[in-house]
């Protein structure tokens, strides 16, 4: 049997994988590199693949066709709007996602964003490290709010939501949520009032976006959305780049309609920076899609897909986390 493990061009080690995987003797395990420039390479391997374990490399309808003996794709991710899931399906490939493993350290990471951005961490450290000024009237002019009191408005109030919530009612925030999915019930028991769209977007003083990405939310924030906004709060992303239109945040940070940003993804996973707008700001902090990473969360993630591969063969798919 042979189990592919899909990398980016600048992480082709990926031996800690292979080892956690625990696979069975006699398994062959290669590894399919994602590189635009070399795509025949990439698809190349994955048809030698009877199952592929994969992080956010994208399998596409090409790939997929190329993947003629493949009998699972099993995600170590949580989302999986980087997989043609419904073309796999037809092709008779199953797909397994990880439903559970990192909670904690996105709502953390989350967190963290929020108080960087309302205490003013970038611009006090670059202040302090590139301007070598040691003075406090700068940040005066800036303005800074008390956190607590202010509204938190939560997009998608799933495990990743609720954990934030929970958080950030710790730091006395009030928080109100959106999610078409939930009933209003669930969100009493955190504390957590459920608004429609139009109300969260008027009310939060900070906007934190967990949803997972349809194609009905893809690009939700652009800027009609950015001009319904009424109280130029800062806007944070720990769940999928696609939610927000890069160019269109850029130019509400510029017109004022939004304090800040707080983005652990971009609307590609190997972005430009050189040419991205939202570099070099002092209200904008960017992460490079590492909200999910602990070590503990890292190797939960390794170990869970590769035991829905050999669940999978085994024929034990009651076992299976989160089988598509």
């Amino acid at each position: 049997m042979n189990v592919v493990f899909t990398v980016f061009p600048e992480n082709k080690d990926r031996s800690i994988e292979t080892e956690l995987a625990n696979l069975p003797e006699g398994v062959n395990v290669s590894r399919a590199v994602y590189d635009e420039a070399h795509l025949e390479e990439y698809y190349h391997t994955l048809s030698e693949a009877d199952a592929v374990i994969t992080d956010f490399a994208p399998i596409d309808k090409t790939a997929i066709d190329r993947m003629t003996h493949c009998r699972i794709i099993a995600l170590e991710t949580t989302g999986y709007n980087f997989v043609d899931v419904e073309y796999a399906k037809r092709k008779n490939i199953a797909v397994s996602y990880i439903s559970e493993y990192c909670t904690q350290e996105v709502a953390d990471h989350a967190m963290a964003l929020i108080l960087a951005l309302e205490r003013r961490l970038p611009f006090l450290h670059r202040q302090i490290e590139h301007d070598g000024a040691w003075e406090m009237e700068s940040i005066q002019e800036l303005g800074v709010r008390r956190i607590e009191g202010q509204i938190l408005g939560i997009l998608g109030l799933g495990k990743i939501g609720k954990a934030v919530a929970k958080r950030a009612r710790g730091f006395g925030l009030e928080v109100i949520a959106y999610d078409p999915y939930i009933p209003a019930e669930a969100g009493k028991e955190l504390g957590v009032r459920m608004t429609d769209l139009e109300e969260l977007l008027a009310q939060a003083d900070i906007i934190s976006i967990h949803m997972n990405l349809t194609r009905e939310n893809s690009g939700l924030f652009n800027m009609d959305m950015f001009r319904k906004l009424k109280k130029c709060p800062f806007i944070i992303n720990v769940a999928r780049g696609g939610a927000i239109v890069e160019a269109d945040l850029a130019q509400a940070l510029d017109e004022n309609l939004v304090q800040g940003a707080g983005l652990d993804v971009l609307e590609s996973e190997n972005p430009d920076l050189e040419k991205n707008p939202l570099m070099h700001r002092d209200n904008v902090i960017l992460t490079p899609h590492t909200a999910f990473y602990s070590d503990d969360s890292y190797q939960a993630s390794l170990r869970i897909a590769a035991q829905n591969v050999s669940c999978f063969f085994k024929g034990e798919r009651d076992k299976i986390c989160s089988l598509l």
